[in-house]
């Protein structure tokens, strides 16, 4: 059962992931950017510099927690501890959005290190709405779910993953996290149309967007596309970010830049240019002058 929240929306602007080497930068500097997200399990402990930084933070930008661990696929329930520490972390900074992840994490009550796949069937989608039920009743709030990165299908499955994913959203009544890099590693690696996926999900069902780098890496069966979040936004994405726009609409959205995490002005740069495109979509579509157009992007700043 989802029950209502008066938690202010978030801005249709773009932010970055909060790192610890770029707080003295940020509280220092003041960057003007939307907002910060932080991954929950990072923050679940009561005290420490961690939650001294993020304090500070949060007096000054809106914030949204990113959960990675609580394990929305898994057949025997959520872990009861994991979901408690969530909902104090949520009282605690009351973010504009929180989030979590189309997969399973957790066995027996052990915690795997990992974001593992779930077979798309009735099953699975009847598991994770059960879950996701409790999980928005704990909360008091909606929350939104990532469709992940994958790198091979499973067999026997009853739906594609953005069937699932929309189906999931529809019974749940939650919404939708569209990582947009996601979506473009997977069609590369698995020769879907990234454009058509995109196309599939109902705009009102999206409530973020997510950008990142991605590696490529050399196997024996060709290429895999390995979602490291650990390089800037690569141009394909960046264009199939600007179509992903004409479709939903102006989204809250985030750079993520979890490995080789670079120095502050390089991830505040990559911020702008998601910045520039939402404000170049939001002027194409509120000007009477027709012919001024999303496309063309000003390609020189895309990589």
């Amino acid at each position: 059962m989802l029950i209502a929240s008066d938690t202010k929306p978030m801005p249709a602007r773009a932010g970055v992931g909060l790192k610890p080497q770029h707080v003295d930068a940020i509280l220092s500097q003041r960057p003007d950017i939307g907002w910060f997200e932080i991954h929950a399990e990072n923050y679940m402990g009561k005290g420490g510099i961690m939650h001294h930084h993020l304090q500070a933070v949060s007096e000054h930008y809106p914030l949204s927690i990113h959960g990675i661990g609580l394990s929305l696929g898994s057949e025997e329930g959520l872990v009861a501890n994991h979901l408690a520490a969530l909902k104090q972390l949520v009282e605690r900074y009351q973010p504009r959005l929180v989030s979590e992840h189309l997969s399973w994490s957790q066995h027996q009550q052990v915690a795997l290190n990992d974001l593992l796949p779930v077979p798309y069937t009735q099953e699975a989608l009847d598991v994770f709405c059960r879950n996701i039920d409790q999980t928005q009743t704990i909360l008091e709030r909606q929350i939104l779910i990532e469709n992940p990165s994958s790198y091979f299908t499973l067999k026997q499955q009853d739906y594609s993953e953005h069937e699932f994913l929309v189906r999931v959203a529809q019974q749940a009544g939650c919404g939708i996290l569209l990582d947009v890099n996601n979506v473009y590693v997977s069609a590369c690696n698995h020769g879907f149309d990234a454009y058509d996926y995109i196309r599939s999900i109902p705009a009102v069902l999206v409530g973020e967007i997510h950008l990142a780098g991605h590696s490529v890496q050399s196997i024996l069966s060709g290429e895999v596309r390995i979602d490291d979040h650990g390089s800037k936004v690569c141009r394909e994405v960046w264009e199939l970010y600007q179509f992903t726009l004409t479709h939903v609409g102006a989204r809250p959205t985030l750079i993520e830049w979890d490995t080789n995490v670079p120095e502050w002005a390089t991830l505040y740069e990559q911020a702008q240019l998601a910045q520039h495109i939402l404000e170049q979509y939001t002027l194409a579509t509120t000007s009477p002058d027709k012919s001024i157009l999303v496309h063309p992007l000003n390609t020189s700043r895309l990589v």
